[in-house]
């Protein structure tokens, strides 16, 4: 005669791995949002320089040159990406799991698994799209990888980028080249919350972030930038738990997220983006 065995069920939820934003530290939040859907930033000329005319007699009518008007145009940034999501969580389905399924941790679980990774996905790939300096695809070894991030390093150095903050982007892939390298000495003394953030070493002088693949082009192969370069708003971020709505026992859950990633025309060069073949 067949015994059935007894069956347990832990009250544990085997959970998908899922890492920080790394939007943070690649980015800034210089503009302020508030009241209005977009913006409008200036761009403004400089005059050239002359030689001062101390004795000879003055054609131009001043001795410090030619008078020139400056221009002052501005861009326009607007919010593209108004997100939500919405679900229900049944008030016997709650109690017949354990509490498992619950709607505070089932929010804590969307934001950790769909909103950070989407908006982190779609920031990157602004960057990588507005890069000042997108070279031709190459294909990367542990031979060439050192001597083409100094590439990258040498162009932010002529576009006279600051050198403190930059950081290099890269994926599981690349960085693996670089561990390879024998030219390349990673100093890896980096601080605790430095690493939840993505950052794992510096590379002279250059914060170097691994971030997954999924979230990345499919073409990626590094990215050197500054965080002055893109600012990525978030200018509304509602979530909500409403507790037996009418025509519903249990919960619904909602949340709405609106965002956007913006790349100031002067601060392209800030970012240099190497895809690969």
């Amino acid at each position: 005669m067949a015994i059935e065995l007894t069956t347990r069920f832990e009250p544990y939820v085997d959970e998908i791995f899922t890492i920080e934003s790394k939007k943070s530290l690649l980015t800034n939040q210089n503009f302020k949002w508030y009241g209005a859907n977009y913006i409008k930033v200036y761009k403004i000329s400089t005059a050239s320089m002359n030689n001062y005319i101390r004795n000879d007699f003055v054609e131009s009518g001043t001795r410090y040159g030619v008078i020139e008007q400056l221009s002052a145009h501005t861009e326009r940034f607007e919010l593209g990406r108004d997100r939500s999501f919405i679900f229900e969580i049944d008030k016997l389905d709650s109690d017949e799991t354990m509490r498992q399924l619950e709607a505070s941790t089932a929010l804590a679980r969307q934001i950790r698994n769909v909103v950070i990774p989407e908006i982190d996905t779609y920031v990157l790939k602004i960057q990588c799209a507005e890069a000042g300096t997108i070279p031709p695809a190459v294909k990367l070894t542990k031979d060439n990888i050192y001597a083409e991030i100094i590439k990258a390093t040498k162009m932010l150095d002529e576009a006279e980028v600051p050198e403190t903050g930059r950081i290099i982007v890269v994926n599981p892939d690349t960085y693996m080249l670089m561990k390879q390298n024998k030219e390349i000495m990673m100093q890896t003394n980096i601080s605790s919350d430095m690493l939840i953030k993505g950052i794992i070493s510096n590379l002279d002088g250059c914060y170097v972030m691994k971030v997954p693949s999924k979230r990345l082009p499919n073409d990626f192969g590094f990215m050197m930038v500054h965080p002055e370069a893109t600012t990525a708003p978030v200018k509304l971020e509602d979530y909500k738990i409403h507790e037996n709505p009418v025509g519903y026992s249990g919960s619904i859950v909602q949340g709405r997220i609106c965002y956007d990633a913006f790349v100031p025309e002067n601060k392209k060069n800030a970012i240099y983006y190497q895809s690969i073949i």
